[in-house]
């Protein structure tokens, strides 16, 4: 059922998920639609972004963020029409960005709120490479991993909406970039299209020997977001005073135990004293949301020019997210993925 002007769908959080969510983890329920008061304004949820935090949100493990409660619609940021407004500053016709969440519609009083105009070129990119994922590129690479020109960066998930840009920002400031990434069509994408130096499968059997081939000269930042064997392989190869800004590690967000083998954590431990390892974690809007205005123009600088290239992965239909969702965990997509939850009209 596609979305309607009569009915507000919404996927709300029916279990809490061991391992990877299920068919079971989200349920679709329906309800008329929900109506603005004074102060608010209502919003037809047009796009919305899937991203790997929100494994996360579906778990109740202590966290930066508070947990979706079962029953509660799913997060997850939006981009969306204003159709009834009672709020000052908005109109109706006016696109927001927005955290409306999982569903085709809400009422807002403006919180989190931000306006994109009545008609922007591209509404969806703001949930991409001028959004959450575009920014959390920009500063942990910029600030935590302060790159300077002839370094070696080295950047997991490498054609996913984070790590593309922060390759792509590596070679803008002069760096040596060497991306990691699942299957041959997707290195091939980071070389060919987005311009790094090289690219290593990390499906590979040799993958360890084929990153150590690709930086000779070793690493000096290394882009976390992944963790598992992509760190293992990354760690042995990191320089003195490497920096290595840590802002996701999706190869667990499904664990529901400590990874086989050995304990590595006293190997690790050794790593960071003898060679003076920075790593850093962070929460891109509460560490560096004032930086935002500054990310914003210096990006837009760089797409409007061509030097930063973005893939958008839309596909059609609310119905169809959670199984978007978790493709998205088991490294499917091809770039930003996003639910276009307005049909074309």
């Amino acid at each position: 059922m596609p979305q309607t002007d009569t009915v507000n769908r919404q996927w709300i959080l029916a279990e809490r998920p061991i391992g990877e969510p299920t068919d079971q983890t989200l349920k679709l329920v329906e309800s008329p639609l929900p109506v603005a008061g004074p102060g608010e304004m209502l919003l037809r949820i047009e796009y919305l972004s899937l991203d790997p935090y929100m494994r996360g949100r579906m778990s109740d493990a202590p966290s930066y963020a508070p947990p979706v409660q079962i029953g509660e619609v799913m997060t997850g940021g939006t981009v969306a029409r204003v159709i009834a407004s009672q709020l000052d500053g908005f109109e109706v016709g006016d696109l927001v960005l927005s955290r409306s969440g999982w569903q085709d519609y809400a009422v807002s009083d403006g919180t989190e709120v931000a306006k994109l105009g009545k008609a922007p070129a591209h509404p969806s990119w703001s949930l991409g490479i001028l959004g959450m994922p575009g920014f959390t590129a920009w500063a942990g690479l910029t600030r935590i991993g302060e790159p300077k020109a002839g370094e070696t960066i080295a950047v997991a998930a490498a054609t996913g909406p984070v790590g593309a840009t922060v390759g792509q920002i590596g070679k803008i400031l002069g760096c040596r970039v060497v991306g990691i990434a699942g299957g041959p069509e997707k290195c091939a994408y980071a070389v060919e299209e987005l311009g790094f130096d090289a690219c290593i499968d990390h499906k590979s059997p040799d993958f360890a020997e084929l990153l150590a081939k690709a930086c000779p000269d070793g690493i000096d930042v290394y882009y976390e977001n992944v963790g598992g064997k992509v760190l293992d392989g990354v760690l042995p190869l990191l320089n003195p005073n490497a920096r290595v800004p840590v802002c996701g590690i999706i190869s667990q967000y499904n664990a529901t135990s400590l990874p086989e083998g050995p304990d590595r954590l006293n190997w690790l431990m050794a790593q960071i004293l003898r060679k003076k390892l920075k790593f850093q974690g962070f929460i891109i809007f509460d560490d560096f949301g004032h930086l935002y205005p500054e990310f914003a123009a210096q990006m837009s600088g760089w797409i409007e020019s061509g030097k930063i290239r973005y893939r958008e992965e839309i596909i059609d239909g609310l119905e169809n997210a959670p199984r978007a969702f978790i493709g998205l965990l088991r490294g499917e997509n091809f770039g930003k993925r996003v639910i276009r939850v307005r049909p074309a009209e």
